[in-house]
């Protein structure tokens, strides 16, 4: 059996395509809407995140507003300026780049951003709103995720699905949104006991727990539909991918899989809020 390659790469391609259009329209109403990234201390990874996005932003049309403070902001400095980009109208989306140094308090940072504006899904009332169904900007990488899902026609009702992970940005999220779509969904984490046997019961995998290769690939069954979140140094996720090609139904490859789709539902959330 050939498995379905979920290519989020070419997705995003796709999509960016359609992004420019809507951008020169809202443009051609007076102003070009901006994404502002914030990006505290000199950490490479988080570096070539924010470049990555300044760069997508570029593609599409959009401005892109950059903000780079060093390691010793304390958590009033960085709150006041998110402020700052609260209060500028050209600016409709803020990304705080994830995470910030030790000595501030990052909840207290996310929650200052304007529902309005968060555009990469980050606060506690936009993942409250999402969670009770009230419209609200999905996190960024769960919401690409269920955008790949959507494209490739995977239907998640009445499935069994499970999620290895519990961050506040990534697994909670991608829990109530399959839960939204009518999925049976379980939770698993580091801590969970017989992590092994809960997975071979799942019809839907989503690898999300920060590990390389952690969940193996003898524990996920023929047929099943596997969404990798990870990505680690000698390009692997969080689950073996290898020997489930052509055994799976369907797979997300890593690199070229989740990781594109997160920065693209990061754009296409900042023209949303500049349309409305």
């Amino acid at each position: 059996m050939k498995s379905l390659l979920l290519e989020g790469k070419l997705l995003a391609k796709k999509f960016e395509n359609e992004f420019r259009t809507r951008v020169h329209k809202v443009a051609e109403k007076g102003m070009t809407p901006s994404l502002a990234t914030i990006l505290v201390g000199d950490d490479p990874a988080s570096a070539t995140y924010v470049k990555m996005k300044q760069a997508a932003c570029q593609r599409v049309g959009l401005n892109s507003e950059k903000v780079e403070l060093p390691v010793r902001t304390t958590t009033n400095q960085l709150l006041g300026r998110i402020e700052e980009l609260n209060d500028n109208e050209k600016v409709k989306g803020i990304l705080l780049q994830h995470p910030v140094p030790s000595g501030i308090d990052e909840r207290v940072c996310f929650d200052a951003i304007n529902a309005a504006k968060d555009v990469d899904g980050v606060t506690t009332l936009g993942f409250g709103r999402m969670s009770m169904g009230v419209p609200a900007y999905g996190s960024a990488t769960p919401m690409g995720i269920m955008r790949i899902i959507r494209h490739y026609g995977i239907n998640c009702e009445g499935k069994h699905a499970v999620v290895v992970g519990r961050s506040p940005i990534l697994g909670k999220p991608m829990s109530m949104m399959l839960l939204a779509a009518n999925a049976t969904v379980t939770i698993c984490h580091s801590k969970t006991q017989r992590l092994s046997d809960i997975i071979k019961t799942a019809d839907i995998v989503v690898g999300a727990v920060g590990r390389p290769e952690y969940i193996r690939a003898d524990w996920i069954k023929d047929d099943a539909v596997v969404i990798d979140a990870g990505y680690h140094p000698g390009g692997v996720g969080d689950i073996q991918l290898e020997p489930l090609k052509n055994r799976v139904f369907a797979y997300t490859p890593v690199p070229g899989g989740v990781g594109p789709m997160t920065i693209n539902t990061l754009i296409e959330q900042t023209i949303q809020s500049a349309e409305k």
